[in-house]
Formats: C-alpha cells, sequence, structure tokens
C-alpha cells in the first residue's frame, strides 16, 4: 500500500453510496470501502459469513477507484449461486472461491493488502489470526473484521487490534514490516449537533533525536 488517498476515499465512499449498498447499518458498507481504497488496496480479500452483499459491493466500489481486484470467500457452493444473484451486475467483478477461509488465506492469499471479514463466519478468531500469520510482512496490509459485537469483546485482546464503534463494530488491524514500523490509533469524535461519529487514523512518528550544538 501507498500513502493515503483521501481522494481515493470520498470517490470510493461515494460510489458505494450510488451502487444502493445501505442495509440496516449504513455507515459500515461506505466506511469500508473509504478505508480500502484509501490505502489504496490492489487485492482486496472478503471472507463472507453467508451470501455476498453491501460489503462487497463495497470493496468493488474500491477496486473500481484503485485498479484492485476483489476475491469473495464462501464456504459453501450453494451461497456462491446466491451471492451472484445477490449482487446482481456486479458480481463479474469479483472473483468467487469456495473453500476453507483459514487455508486459503495461509496459502494462496499472501499477496493480499486489504482482508475483510465477517465476525459471524465460524471459527472468526481462527481466520482472522490466520489473515495475520497469513500476510506477507514485506508489504503493509490492513485486516478488518465486521459484526465484532455479535460474538463479545473476550476474544479481541489475542488480535492485536483496535475496535471502532462503527455500525455492530469493526477491527481493524495493520500489518507492516517489523523495520520502520509507525504506532498509531483510531479516534472516534462525535458532532455534539448532529450525533454524527468521524472515525480518524492517528500516526505516531518516532521522535527525533535531537543534535547537540
Amino acid at each position: 500500500m501507498s500513502c493515503w488517498s483521501a481522494d481515493y476515499a470520498t470517490k470510493a465512499y461515494l460510489r458505494t453510496l450510488k451502487m444502493g449498498t445501505r442495509g440496516k447499518e449504513p455507515d459500515v458498507a461506505e466506511f469500508i470501502s473509504a478505508l480500502a481504497a484509501g490505502n489504496n488496496a490492489k487485492l482486496m480479500v472478503i471472507v463472507c459469513a453467508s451470501i455476498a452483499g453491501s460489503t462487497t459491493l463495497a470493496l468493488v466500489a474500491a477496486a473500481h477507484q484503485t485498479g484492485g481486484h476483489v476475491v469473495c470467500i464462501l464456504s459453501k457452493l450453494d451461497e456462491l449461486h446466491a451471492s451472484k444473484k445477490a449482487l446482481g451486475s456486479y458480481a463479474n467483478r469479483v472473483e468467487f472461491v469456495v473453500g476453507d477461509a483459514c487455508t486459503l488465506l495461509l496459502d494462496d492469499y499472501k499477496e493480499a493488502d486489504f482482508v475483510l471479514l465477517d465476525c459471524d463466519i465460524s471459527d472468526h478468531k481462527g481466520v482472522f489470526l490466520a489473515a495475520q500469520k497469513g500476510l506477507k510482512h514485506e508489504k503493509k496490509a490492513l485486516i478488518v473484521g465486521y459484526n465484532a459485537l455479535h460474538k463479545g469483546s473476550y476474544w479481541w485482546s489475542e488480535l492485536k487490534t483496535h475496535f471502532l464503534p462503527t455500525g455492530e463494530g469493526l477491527l481493524v488491524t495493520r500489518m507492516v514490516t517489523n523495520g520502520g514500523q509507525k504506532r498509531s490509533r483510531w479516534v472516534v469524535a462525535v458532532d455534539n449537533c448532529t450525533g454524527e461519529e468521524h472515525v480518524f487514523r492517528v500516526t505516531n512518528s518516532p521522535p527525533r533525536k535531537q543534535i547537540e550544538a
């Protein structure tokens, strides 16, 4: 991934709105799309709990902006046909794979720079850990889990991840090289007038060395 692109993020956000992905959690898909596009993700992998829906379309919108590719991992063959029907004309912009998510993330998609998973999947913790272990560390990558609140908070501490109170809860982990790693934190600001949430990522640069005269 390259540096954050506010232009890509904004355009992907707006494209997601136009694609009609709003569901019962209207902010999640748009936020995910902006996050993927803003980080200029090229290979985006989503692990779905059932049928592909708004979050998959969010990555399609991001891929349109970055020139990237979207892979959707499903666990059952019948979910494949239902997912293609649900996505309609956008289905041909997604590569569908049916199989074990842990194995695929460890073996086939190490080059992914954006992994999105539904925390409602079976073995959600194992899949998240597989994504963290499988991604190559010589490149920056983001791992995002949505519907995190559905499983409670007992398992988050083992994942070294940030929790964002967006929709049903998002878990965000940035994988970077060990050398030159910058610490970052997520800040949620609430507009007191409108009640609208704004999420920002703040990177803490290492302290500069002082040169004595």
